[in-house]
């Protein structure tokens, strides 16, 4: 069966993150594209940047708590380790994160601080840019005038709406779902229960259950996460057997080199066609994020087959109106990205003598160039350990 195409005006996307003072990260100011690649060595400051994001999200949620915050993919938050004391500069006392979308139309920033009662932050945050403000302005001016001027019932019910979908679009768009995934192959295993936040946990969580709630109400959506996955050359489909027994948590998945029925379940599957079930269901799925991020997107795929992926999640992400941020190590990831598409973003991340967290874009190469994978491993990115 062939899904529907969407055909709804995209969302915008979030442009934008400044950072002061957050973990390893004095000052950035950090542009996003549709998909971003954030390479660079361990210890650099890559997950600095995705908790940053991550927070600021918490924040427009009005869920700073440890419990959400954990939830969310985030280390532990103690005051000491948010806010960086670098042995060059003086502590400073709070940090700043601020999330945009194009133009500041839309932005959520929150500050964390020292609570003096207890060794952990506090934070404040604050939703709407200047063109958030004045446009809610001016719709709420509109409504007024029609109801003053005995303007008809469905001229103020348009006008109502429009100011309502402001109001409630008060902050960038997906900020409020953001989640960092760091899939763990025992979750995916066993199918572990589902987590905090639904559909999908951040560590796998509830992915068999979203996988069975889907074959139920949108069975195209399995069907093409089965046809991506064939990118594995020995996979040759898969179900949700019908005979499953109460509790019971079972994927059937054929594998062409073998006999019609014989079948294996996912605890006989390879890491690879875990990570790719998880990540092909986070992509393609309605009920998953908007705006989302994989650290370490590499784990267990074979370097030809990272470029493929990359380049699948370029696409599913502009279908589905997604916008992700993958981290890596692998230089073979590199090669699924086309940076002459402004939509696709490379960023190294470094620290400098200081310790400081840097982040620099990557520019679109020149024709002729060694490809990304190898301008990587040669040193002419950087992002690389300097320590031998």
């Amino acid at each position: 069966m062939a899904e529907t195409v969407e055909t709804k005006e995209p969302r915008p996307l979030i442009s934008g993150v400044r950072i002061e003072n957050f973990r390893s990260i004095p000052s950035a100011e950090v542009e996003l594209g549709r998909v971003t690649v954030v390479v660079g060595a361990n210890g650099s400051g890559k997950s600095n940047l995705l908790e940053a994001i991550a927070v600021a999200g918490a924040a427009a949620a009005d869920k700073l708590d440890h419990e959400f915050l954990a939830a969310r993919g985030i280390r532990p938050i103690e005051h000491a380790l948010v806010v960086p004391r670098f042995a060059c500069d003086d502590t400073p006392e709070q940090a700043r994160i601020a999330v945009g979308a194009p133009l500041s139309l839309w932005e959520v920033s929150v500050r964390l601080q020292t609570d003096p009662r207890q060794s952990v932050f506090v934070g404040t945050n604050a939703i709407g840019g200047e063109s958030a403000i004045a446009q809610l302005r001016a719709a709420g001016d509109r409504l007024a005038a029609a109801v003053q001027g005995g303007e008809s019932i469905e001229a103020i019910r348009a006008l109502h709406e429009e100011f309502m979908a402001l109001f409630i679009s008060g902050h960038p768009p997906g900020m409020t779902s953001f989640l960092i995934y760091a899939p763990e192959y025992t979750a995916l295993r066993t199918f572990t229960d589902e987590g905090q936040i639904l559909p999908l946990g951040v560590r796998g969580e509830g992915l068999f259950k979203h996988l069975v709630d889907l074959s139920r109400k949108s069975p195209e959506i399995v069907e093409r996460i089965g046809e991506h996955l064939k990118v594995l050359d020995w996979f040759d489909g898969f179900v949700i057997p019908s005979d499953l027994g109460p509790g019971e948590k079972r994927l059937a998945i054929r594998d062409r080199y073998l006999a019609k029925d014989v079948l294996l379940d996912q605890r006989a599957a390879n890491e690879g066609f875990l990570f790719l079930l998880f990540v092909y269901t986070l992509l393609l799925s309605p009920d998953t994020p908007r705006f989302f991020a994989i650290d370490n997107a590499d784990a267990s795929l074979n370097p030809l087959l990272c470029a493929r992926v990359v380049a699948d999640i370029v696409e599913l992400a502009r279908e589905k109106d997604k916008q992700v941020i993958l981290t890596t190590h692998n230089p073979a990831l590199l090669d699924g990205l086309d940076l002459s598409d402004e939509e696709q973003r490379l960023l190294v991340c470094e620290r400098d003598l200081d310790g400081h967290t840097q982040f620099r874009r990557v520019p679109k190469p020149r024709d002729g160039t060694v490809r990304l994978s190898e301008a990587f491993l040669r040193g002419y990115l950087g992002g690389l350990p300097k320590s031998f």
